[in-house]
């Protein structure tokens, strides 16, 4: 079973349905159920909107969660979902779980802001959730702030967009990516083919 955590922000049913078509089994879980994430084989993160209203909306799981990642659970962190895995972001106030050291900072001035549309990612570093992506391949973007890691390494593949920007980051078992695979058509149902076979040890 695949938890997708229902914390009120997030595109639960485009993930939820995109799970049950790669044949994952799939289960929201919301806070008043959160000791449920500890029997999944694996949990998504999903985010949209403002940091801080995901933060503070996240609170009340971020405990468990840490626990799940700390057992070595996979874990995968979507768009907001992702820059929540990162200790703070300039959009607010509030801190994110510092599970991956650094910042979300907002898109340079030169670029349009925010950044929505299609785009491919440049692969410096292989990954088990990238298995069959190429650099050809294109993902869904929307977002107007960006994760740095203060470990390059972390950073497993990157978009170009006013600069090499992180696009999918990873520590261990646990996965971010800054576009949506929920929206990405074929290739982003592969990647969440990818964090299910991951989860399962398959």
């Amino acid at each position: 079973m695949i938890a997708i955590v229902d914390y009120g922000i997030g595109n639960l049913f485009s993930i939820y349905n995109g799970l049950k078509h790669v044949h994952a089994q799939p289960l929201l879980v919301t806070p008043n159920k959160v000791e449920r994430l500890k029997d999944a084989a694996g949990i998504i993160v999903p985010g949209v909107g403002a940091f801080d209203d995901c933060a503070r909306s996240f609170r009340s799981v971020a405990a468990i969660l840490i626990e799940c990642i700390e057992s070595g659970m996979p874990v995968l962190g979507i768009c907001v979902g992702m820059q929540l895995l990162f200790e703070a972001s300039e959009e607010g106030s509030e801190t994110g779980l510092g599970l991956i050291p650094g910042r979300v900072v907002r898109l340079p001035k030169t670029v349009r802001v925010p950044h929505m549309g299609w785009n491919n990612l440049t692969i410096p570093r292989p990954t088990p959730l990238l298995e069959g992506i190429t650099e050809h391949d294109y993902f869904y973007f929307v977002h107007s702030y960006h994760c740095v890691p203060r470990d390059a390494a972390r950073v497993m593949a990157s978009v170009e967009y006013g600069g090499a920007l992180a696009a999918v980051v990873q520590r261990d078992k646990l996965f971010g990516v800054q576009f949506h695979p929920e929206k990405s058509s074929e290739k982003g149902l592969h990647i969440l083919h990818n964090f299910a076979a991951i989860a399962h040890g398959t």
